[in-house]
């Protein structure tokens, strides 16, 4: 089977979901996933119209011919088809760079429109595919390609070189993987939620009771416990043994336990590691924060404080990132008015949000760096 631009993005995601997607399998939907794909779509159409406007009409084609790409003579081309049996990539856009060498073929230069602020791996592994099927169909080497990106369209340039081995890699598996009859073992992972087939991947989960249910299992950690002969959270919850802590680590905190999470939801009970001491010696201020990670802005702070008469609740809201300051500022004007807060929060993404907002903007009330940082660490993470 063909590997196109598309299966191979689901591959990178997900295996079962690049195997589905190439038999034609229904899925159920995912207004989440669904809203991703139209932020990129409308990304790419705005980026592909500037590129078009910037450009003379006599310098510019619109999906080209793959004969006529030897042989261009063009500057820019948009919605390129390039590739061969075995693969096909469709490029938002192509420069064509002519040689300043007389008599040397000019350079190619694939261009991809990616609407996140930060750039990760995987939108480099997309350009190299690019490359990788505009490659196979001039037959020459591709050395670099761009990335415009995020709300200011940064434009990265990528060498080609340092992607191209990985590239193949995944191709291969990936032509493997659909070669065969059968999909691949099911695997839970964090791009779940913004997948067509969530649900019956989970359900088959379920019914398998399989690892990856457990959240937290990092897949090296998920090879060991099959190694052992173990596959299922019932399996798992079943070598939990609890031992007395030497009392040279009894102030150290307790590692996380995969086989007392799965006792857990067998038993169905919650079970607490140690004798947890919350020394609250002030006023409880439960924090709770959301962000867009791939941009570093906080959009929404919520506060939750019980008063003599009722639990207030205060939500903090930041349209952009020019509204972020005035949230942190709104906040900590009602952190001022409780009677020695002490903050609330589960995890390590609000010790965090608290770390760089102080950098970021101090105490805008102008008290002294000392109390700010004395109020702000007045914490428990739970």
């Amino acid at each position: 089977m063909k590997i196109t631009s598309g299966l191979f993005k689901a591959f990178l995601n997900c295996p079962t979901k690049c195997y589905l997607r190439s038999v034609s399998e229904p899925g159920t939907g995912n207004e989440y996933g669904d809203w991703v794909e139209a932020q990129a779509e409308a990304y790419r159409a705005t980026g592909v119209d500037r590129l078009s406007r910037d450009t003379p009409q006599g310098e510019r084609v619109t999906s080209p011919a793959l004969e006529d790409l030897k042989q261009a003579k063009w500057r820019l081309a948009l919605n390129v088809l390039a590739g061969t049996e075995a693969l096909e990539s469709r490029i938002h856009a192509l420069e064509r760079v002519p040689s300043p060498t007389q008599g040397k073929a000019a350079q190619f230069v694939p261009i991809r429109f990616v609407p996140k602020d930060k750039l990760g791996r995987e939108d480099k592994l997309r350009l190299g595919f690019d490359a990788l099927a505009l490659s196979a169909t001039l037959g020459r080497k591709i050395d670099c390609g761009k990335i415009v990106h995020g709300d200011e369209r940064t434009a990265v340039k990528v060498k080609i070189d340092g992607l191209a081995g990985d590239v193949r890699k995944l191709t291969e598996k990936a032509a493997a993987l659909l070669s065969s009859t059968s999909p691949p073992d099911l695997l839970l992972n964090r791009r779940c939620g913004e997948c067509e087939f969530q649900a019956r991947c989970k359900q088959k989960a379920i019914e398998k009771d399989d690892l990856s249910l457990l959240a937290n299992l990092k897949e090296k950690e998920r090879k060991k416990f099959n190694s052992e002969g173990i596959f299922t959270v019932t399996q798992l919850s079943y070598t939990f043994r609890p031992r007395r802590r030497p009392k040279r680590l009894r102030d150290k905190r307790e590692r996380y336990h995969h086989a007392l999470k799965a006792l857990a939801i067998r038993e169905k009970k919650i079970h607490i590691v140690g004798t947890p001491e919350l020394k609250i010696d002030g006023t409880p201020v439960y924090l709770d924060v959301e962000a867009l990670p791939d941009r570093g802005f906080y959009y929404l702070i919520g506060l939750r404080v019980k008063t003599a008469d009722a639990v207030v609740q205060h939500s903090f809201w930041a349209d952009g990132l020019a509204d972020e300051k005035k949230a942190w500022c709104d906040f900590l004007g009602e952190l001022a008015a409780i009677e020695k807060p002490v903050l609330i929060h589960y995890g390590s993404f609000e010790t965090t949000f608290l770390r760089r907002m102080s950098e970021r903007y101090g105490d805008a009330r102008r008290r002294p760096a000392q109390d700010l940082a004395e109020g702000l660490q007045r914490c428990v993470g739970l």
